[in-house]
Parts: C-alpha cells; sequence; structure tokens
C-alpha cells in the first residue's frame, strides 16, 4: 500500500489496473467509544463550487441518482470502525472536475478528541491502494482528508489534511453550499416540540486551517426549511414525522406535495402510519413527548428529491377471519430441502436486485460494482476440468460497453461455506476476468476471522475480490430503504416489502446468525461447575460467536432505528483482534461474564449488554449524563417522570465521582425520587438504567435459546426505557 505524506498526489493508474471504481473508507478510533463523525462527499466544477444542490453527499442525501457516489455506512473493524465511500468514477459528469472527501463533528466535539485519523483508498477488488494518516488534528470539527481529481483525461488522489474550525456548515459554505447548522436544528427541534414554530435558516462561513490547493470562497445559498412552516414540493428531513402525498404532520406542518423524512412515523396518502409492521423487528424510531416519532439528534435539513417509503401500519384487510392469508409474490418453500431453500432464496433476492436499482447498486457498491444496467442469472453451468460447476448465480453489471460480474454462492439455516466450493469458484472467475465472488449465509463476517479459506494465486495479473454478506444485511439494507431513506417507485418499494417478508419467514432459512456453536454447552457448564480454565480454547470460539451475535443487533437495530448502530472496540488502532478475543476469552474464564457495547447514532449513550452465565441473567444498561444546571432533586424528578411509562422493575443508579451512588427499582423510587440523592452531597455525573432478563441456555435460536433471549433483552430495553430519553436530551440542552 502507498503511504502518502499531506498534500502528495498519485495517479490511479500507477496503483491498479481498474482505477475506474474506488472505494474511500475514513477511519478514526476513540478510547471512550463513544467518538464518531460524519462523512461526506462534494463534487465541485473546474471553479471549486458544487453545480447545484445535488452535489452534496451526506447523511441525508447518501447516494447520486447517477451511481456515481453512495455513502455505504460504517463496517466495524478491529479497533472500531470504518466509514465506507464507494465511488464510480466511470459514471461521474464531464464537467464534475474535483470530488472532495470530508467529514465533520457535531455538538462541539472536536476532531482532536479522535486518534488514528485515516483515509484509505481501495479498488474493486479490496486490495489497500494509498493510506494517509492525519495526527495533528486539534480544534478542528470538520476536515477534508482527500480529494480526487482530473489531470489529463485521469484521475488522480490527492492527500489534503486541511481543517476547519466552523464544522460541516463552514466546510460546505467554502464550495457553495448553505447548510442548517447542528445547533440552529436542535434549537428548532425543541421549539417545534413545545408547539412552536421555525423558519428559513442558512450557515455561515469555514475557516480554512491548513493544506494545500484549499478551496475558495463564497458561493450560492441552497434554500433550508426548518419544521413548523408550510412546504410544497419539497423533502424536510427531522421534522418530527413523516408525510408523503397531502396531508398534516404531528408537528403541526402543513405539506402539500412534500416528503417529511426521518422521524419513524409516516402519513401516505393522508393515512397515518404507526411503528410496528407486522413481520417487523420490534424496536421502534424513538418516540417524543407527544408520541410522534422525533430523532434524537437532529440532522442539517435540505431540500431533495421527494422517496417512496412504505407505511409502517398496515391497511386494513378485507378478509372474512384472520385464516385467510394473502397472497405473497415470493411464495415459501414447502419441503425443507435445503438445496431448494437455497436455489429460491437466491432466486428470489437476485430478482429483486435486478429490478429494484437503489437495492442492487446499494448491495454491489461496496464490492467495486459500477452503476449500470444490471441482470441476474441463476444456476450458470461454467467449465472447471473435467465437470462444470454451477454457482448459486451471476451478478453482470454493465457500463459504457464493459462488463462487471460476480459469482454468488449461497447457504442458508445453519449450513457453512465450504472451502473447496468457493475456492473453485474464485478459480474460475480468475480465469475468466470476472470480478468478484460473493458469498451468501446467516454467519457473520469479523475481521481477522475468515468464514472461508482460500488460496490466492498471486503470480495471477488479474485479481479477484472475496466478499460476504449476511441475509441481515440483506434485510438490513431492504428495511433502511423502504423505511427510513425511500426508493423512486411504489413498486420497488412493494418489492422490498415481499422480500423482507421472504427473508422473515421462518421456512426461508435466512434468519442470520442463529447458532453459538458446538462450545457453547461446554463451556456454559464448565463456568457454572467452575471448572474452566484460562487459556482454553473453546472459550474463544464462544467470544467470537458472542462477536457475531452482537454484530447482528447492530444490524437489526440499525434497520429498524434508521440510525448507524455499531459495536463499540475500545483499541487503538493496528491491535490484533486474535489477541483481544484471546484476552477476552481469559475474562469470560475468570468472571463467567460476556459483555458489549452498541453505539447506536442518536441515542442519548452507550447500550452496554452483559450476559453473566454464572447466574443465568442478562443485563441490558445506559448510562445517561445529568441534565446541567439545576438542582439535584430537580434532576432526579424530572428523570423519574420522563420514564413514567418504563418497566416498573428498571434499576435506576446514581453515578457519582468517588463512589457508588444510591439506586432503586423505578418502583421504589416513583414515590420518593429523593431517594436518588447522595447523602454526602456529592456531585451527580448521571444516572446508570438497567434491565435484567433471564438467560436462554441452549446454543440455537429456539424460544429457549440464548440467541433468542439477547435479542428480545436488547428490544424490550429500547422500546420501553430508550425511547423516553429524547425528552431527557432536549431538557439537559435547554
Amino acid at each position: 500500500m502507498h503511504e502518502m505524506p499531506k498534500g502528495a498526489n498519485v495517479a490511479l493508474s500507477a496503483l491498479t489496473e481498474r482505477p475506474g471504481a474506488v472505494v474511500a473508507g475514513l477511519s478514526w478510533s476513540s478510547a471512550a467509544g463513544d467518538g464518531d463523525a460524519d462523512v461526506s462527499v462534494i463534487l465541485l466544477d473546474e471553479n471549486g463550487k458544487v453545480r447545484d444542490d445535488g452535489d452534496f453527499y451526506f447523511y441525508n442525501q447518501p447516494a447520486a441518482k447517477d451511481g456515481s457516489v453512495q455513502l455505504l455506512g460504517k463496517t466495524p473493524t478491529p479497533d472500531g470502525s470504518e466509514d465506507r465511500i464507494g465511488i464510480d468514477l466511470t459514471a461521474v459528469a464531464p464537467d464534475v472536475a474535483r470530488i472532495v472527501v470530508a467529514a465533520s463533528r457535531y455538538g462541539g466535539a472536536r476532531f482532536g478528541d479522535l486518534a488514528d485519523l485515516r483515509l484509505t483508498l481501495s479498488d474493486g477488488s479490496g486490495e489497500a491502494l494509498l493510506g494517509f494518516s492525519i495526527p495533528d488534528a486539534g480544534a478542528e470539527t470538520a476536515f477534508i482528508f482527500g480529494e480526487l481529481y482530473r489531470r489529463d483525461a485521469e484521475w488522480k488522489f490527492r492527500a489534503v489534511g486541511q481543517g476547519y474550525d466552523s464544522g460541516l456548515a463552514g466546510l460546505a459554505t467554502d464550495f457553495g453550499i448553505a447548510v442548517v447548522d447542528d445547533e440552529e436544528e436542535e434549537a428548532a427541534a425543541e421549539v417545534t416540540a413545545d408547539g412552536a414554530g421555525a423558519g428559513e435558516s442558512s450557515a455561515g462561513h469555514g475557516t480554512d486551517a491548513a493544506g494545500s490547493d484549499g478551496p475558495g470562497d463564497g458561493g450560492s445559498v441552497v434554500t433550508a426549511i426548518v419544521v413548523g412552516a408550510a412546504v410544497t414540493g419539497a423533502e424536510v428531513v427531522g421534522a418530527g414525522a413523516a408525510v408523503t402525498g397531502t396531508g398534516t404532520a404531528d408537528s403541526g406542518t402543513a405539506a402539500a406535495g412534500a416528503a417529511v423524512v426521518g422521524a419513524g412515523a409516516a402519513v401516505v396518502g393522508g393515512a397515518v402510519a404507526a411503528p410496528g409492521a407486522p413481520g417487523a423487528p420490534t424496536v421502534p424510531a424513538q418516540a417524543g413527548p407527544a408520541g410522534a416519532a422525533t430523532p434524537a439528534r437532529p440532522r442539517a435539513v435540505r431540500t431533495a428529491k421527494k422517496k417512496i417509503t412504505v407505511p409502517r401500519a398496515a391497511r386494513k384487510s378485507l378478509a372474512e377471519n384472520e385464516s385467510w392469508r394473502p397472497a405473497r409474490l415470493f411464495p415459501l418453500p414447502l419441503t425443507k430441502s435445503d438445496r431448494e431453500r437455497e436455489a429460491r432464496a437466491t432466486s428470489v433476492l437476485l430478482a429483486v436486485m435486478a429490478e429494484v436499482p437503489e437495492f442492487g447498486r446499494r448491495l454491489t457498491a461496496g464490492f467495486g460494482a459500477p452503476a449500470g444496467r444490471m441482470q441476474t442469472f441463476t444456476e450458470v453451468a461454467l467449465p472447471h476440468g473435467e465437470s462444470p460447476r454451477r454457482p448459486d448465480g451471476v451478478i453482470r453489471v454493465e457500463r459504457a460497453g464493459k462488463l462487471w460480474t460476480a459469482l454468488v454462492e449461497t447457504k442458508t439455516n445453519g449450513n457453512p461455506l465450504r472451502d473447496d466450493q468457493v475456492q473453485d469458484y474464485m478459480d474460475i472467475a480468475a480465469r475468466r476476468g470476472y470480478e468478484a465472488v460473493i458469498t451468501l449465509s446467516n454467519d457473520v463476517a469479523l475481521e481477522g476471522s475468515p468464514l472461508v479459506n482460500v488460496k490466492l494465486d498471486g503470480r495471477r495479473k488479474h485479481k479477484v475480490g472475496l466478499w460476504h454478506l449476511s441475509w441481515a444485511e440483506v434485510a438490513q439494507h431492504a428495511q433502511l430503504l423502504i423505511r427510513h431513506e425511500g426508493v423512486g417507485s411504489a413498486a420497488h418499494a412493494w418489492l422490498l416489502q415481499e422480500l423482507l417478508h421472504y427473508l422473515h419467514h421462518e421456512n426461508s432459512g435466512c434468519h442470520g446468525f442463529q447458532n453459538m456453536g458446538p462450545a457453547w454447552v461446554p463451556v456454559r457448564t464448565g463456568i457454572e461447575a467452575e471448572t474452566l480454565s484460562s487459556g482454553d480454547p473453546r472459550a474463544a470460539e464462544v467470544v467470537e460467536s458472542w462477536e457475531r451475535l452482537v454484530r447482528q443487533l447492530c444490524l437489526r437495530l440499525g434497520g429498524e432505528l434508521g440510525q448507524k448502530a455499531l459495536p463499540v472496540q475500545r483499541a487503538r488502532r493496528g491491535g490484533d483482534p486474535e489477541a483481544r478475543r484471546a484476552e477476552a476469552a481469559d475474562r469470560l474464564c475468570a468472571e463467567g461474564r460476556l459483555s458489549a457495547e452498541i453505539r447506536v447514532d442518536g441515542s442519548p449513550g452507550i447500550l452496554g449488554l452483559t450476559a453473566d452465565l454464572r447466574t443465568g441473567k442478562l443485563r441490558t444498561s445506559m448510562d445517561v449524563p445529568a441534565p446541567e444546571g439545576g438542582y439535584p432533586l430537580t434532576a432526579a424528578k424530572r428523570l423519574v417522570r420522563i420514564l413514567a411509562e418504563a418497566p416498573a422493575d428498571l434499576h435506576v443508579e446514581t453515578l457519582v465521582e468517588a463512589n457508588n451512588g444510591p439506586r432503586g427499582t423505578l418502583e421504589r423510587l416513583r414515590p420518593e425520587p429523593g431517594d436518588l440523592l447522595p447523602r454526602d452531597g456529592a456531585p451527580i455525573t448521571g444516572f446508570r438504567l438497567s434491565l435484567f432478563k433471564g438467560m436462554g441456555g441452549a446454543r440455537g435460536n429456539t424460544e429457549s435459546g440464548f440467541i433468542r433471549s439477547v435479542g428480545e433483552s436488547v428490544d424490550r430495553f429500547y422500546t420501553t426505557v430508550v425511547v423516553h430519553l429524547a425528552q431527557l436530551q432536549r431538557r439537559s440542552r435547554v
């Protein structure tokens, strides 16, 4: 990999033979585990300005219509996470001269609070081409990491490292974009929550901190509409309700031909749609005080093309009784043949990918596929030695007369991928000039722990990328599109809904990670009997299965909430994942507990999850900060009042700096909130909220299984506790 100093540049053609599609990865680490930033991409013309509002891609506008840019979301790494961006350079318009890759922080956070700031650029096979580190970040709240630019009909990359102390608004303004600042948005959201309106707003200018070839000043103003105003033909994001067609939002916003997105509730054609559609996971969007869903961290408000999402509440059925079942586009297999399940699941998925461009592009962009016409095939015979091989599927994408091809190998239920099968397909792909092999199974891939072992012939000039998708990831992407981001037509939304119904059905075999492995029972028994010794390899197997389960929980939470959800890794970049798992296995042997932390974007704190194998209990918890200012008793009363609908068995503990604070169940604290105050008058730093649940013992995903009990525990905590904490966040900012 080519390491670049600040200000250096390099031609992509000097690093790879296929420079047409690249993936940029932005990463950082945080010792506290709660550090994060938002990535953005800006397309610029020869004058260093955006052509129009559509040249700015960020959390509310994650993909270009032509497929040239797509924010792929975060991917867990051994030391934290990596934000990935797919860039198809062959699809970039001719009048685009530069592509800026940047990131920004919010809420007053600085990049100096993060460590290991780094950008990597990879080709379509996943091979890292170049890397650029930023070691000297300080008070900056936004950074341009690097840029791709045209020079003599080819694309080059420049390591920029330019910082701004005025956040996303300052960075965007330099390129001719006006955005609503986070603080202005939060203030507007608070006003709206109290029933007041808001008007238009725009952001200020950024400060050029460092770097060469810096962007220019000034630019046009893009209309930014905050909630409470009447809108026509625009999309308002983070408004507190969702409207499609003609209707009235719960926040008091009148909309004519407008789409209001990002609230977790939807109104389609005048009918209110409530969270909790049948067949969907039970975790709702975070609710506000009036029952309307409210994003915990409002996003910048921007105009965009209206998208179609599926209402969460099903229409009234015309069936005479509940025994009638609606006809489905994808009927479920009646037999339990693994071969039939695999063939049907592959055909269903590939058909929807080809017919719904947003979905097909979303699944393949991270694998280096270009934006173009996609066709998919099943059971294709390909010559290989004396007998042909038949991969489960083939994906082909055509753009500008060139073909991108991937072979697909599918497994359902608990069937593992076979090394020899995947090796054959890798050899075939290399020999025929195909670009990728994609494996699909219920297993979740982990960094440093490959699901298959294949040998790559380094002597071959043509490189083939090996990629993995879990069925849980497929379901997450479909749900994000139809519940939160929207698709281009009602027919596409219906197709994705039918796909989700298929994947969630018990007969599909596509249920995600569902088995803790053969080591689970002996490890649990050894911990109960206190006979498990440090260094036992079975403990390491359980730790790895636990990581896969936590990753799957993040996928499900992210799809249902429409927010980024990732496991927290409190380690510096560059650590050995195997050494980290060995250390966790030793802790499991000594303490008898499996622990994990999950950061959900927009939540008031980090979700803690602990499985105590000695007591057989699961604990879900979250630490929330105490509101700033005011009297301690007022803060305690406010917390108890906000949690009025929370379970009576919720444990509340007061956090103080010196020692353990008072604690008790919500049932006991409701009549006496003052019991949360430390007797010695120590200052309160926050509160820890915890729920306990019995742990399933079986290794599988049955009713009595461990995996099912963990999922139910997280669901209960989010639906009964976290949804109420948005009120605490708003009050703490006043």
